[in-house]
């Protein structure tokens, strides 16, 4: 039964995938009146989290960007789902790599990239735009599901023209296994880790923040450079990705710059356009006073 009922699903989706864009955004937007106004989807914990990053702002305004957030998510959805049959040239058209110089100058210096970025815009698509962008091989963190289903087939969406997914836990092996080649190896700077693994808190929207340290460690282990990924919606269905270098020389990094740097780095970003960042996520689940207890 459950795997007729996944196999259902599965076949649906595709349809979905197969519809031209412009009827994909009025789809789009029966699953944003689903989302908001039916089902209330996560509603309370967006509006918590936007009240925690954003006390200085009036309750219309939080309120504004909580329906925009939610208009951006119904988007995101069936954007990840066109994943499946979006070509080559059409993610060309709507992912704009607006500097990839500045990745580049590491790689012709013979270095490989750690690329932090966060869930933010449509980080989805930036799978299959960095793996179409440059030849050097693109190896993307992830953190595995409960559902192996999903996970497989959302994996498969993401390594469509190349991506390789890398389990955290196989980070390090995997990194070894490369050590004799480029890659460009993308992390989610704002997942968020367990208790027992909730090693170092720094400051974020206001909040005192648990961050995983693996990009810093592998950082400083390897001593390739740290880039960030900023990634911008101009408008429905088209987005820019720009490269910043934040550290050239880890070795000369003081202990947690390199962290607070790429977390600094993405709040910077949520402020100027905070409808973007994924707010119905439980993002605080516990506060240092909790792990210390």
């Amino acid at each position: 039964m459950n795997k007729s009922l996944s196999g259902l699903n599965t076949f649906l989706l595709n349809l979905v995938s197969h519809l031209p864009f412009w009827l994909l955004y009025l789809l789009a937007d029966l699953l944003f009146f689903i989302l908001f106004y039916l089902i209330k989807y996560r509603r309370k914990v967006t509006q918590t989290n936007l009240r925690n990053a954003f006390p200085e702002k009036a309750d219309d305004e939080r309120s504004k960007i909580e329906k925009q957030y939610y208009r951006f998510l119904a988007d995101m959805i069936l954007e990840s789902v066109k994943m499946s049959t979006i070509s080559e040239a059409e993610v060309r058209k709507r992912c704009q790599l607006v500097n990839p110089d500045e990745v580049q100058q590491h790689y012709d210096k013979g270095r490989s990239v750690l690329l932090a970025s966060g869930h933010y815009a449509n980080w989805e698509w930036a799978n299959l735009a960095l793996a179409l962008g440059f030849k050097e091989k693109l190896l993307v963190i992830f953190k595995p599901l409960t559902n192996k289903s999903f996970e497989e087939n959302l994996n498969r969406l993401r390594s469509r023209f190349g991506a390789t997914m890398v389990s955290m836990k196989q980070t390090l092996r995997k990194i070894v296994e490369l050590k004799n080649e480029r890659y460009m190896f993308g992390f989610a700077s704002d997942q968020t880790p367990t208790r027992h693994e909730s090693q170092y808190f720094t400051r974020f929207l206001n909040q005192d923040t648990a961050v995983f340290l693996g990009l810093e460690k592998i950082s400083k282990t390897t001593g390739q450079p740290v880039v960030f990924l900023h990634i911008d919606r101009l408008k429905r269905g088209f987005y820019e990705y720009t490269f910043t270098t934040l550290v050239e020389d880890p070795s000369t990094s003081l202990e947690y710059e390199i962290t607070n740097l790429h977390t600094q780095k993405l709040e910077q970003i949520i402020r100027q356009k905070p409808e973007l960042w994924l707010w119905s996520h439980k993002r605080w689940k516990f506060t240092p006073e909790e792990i210390n207890q």
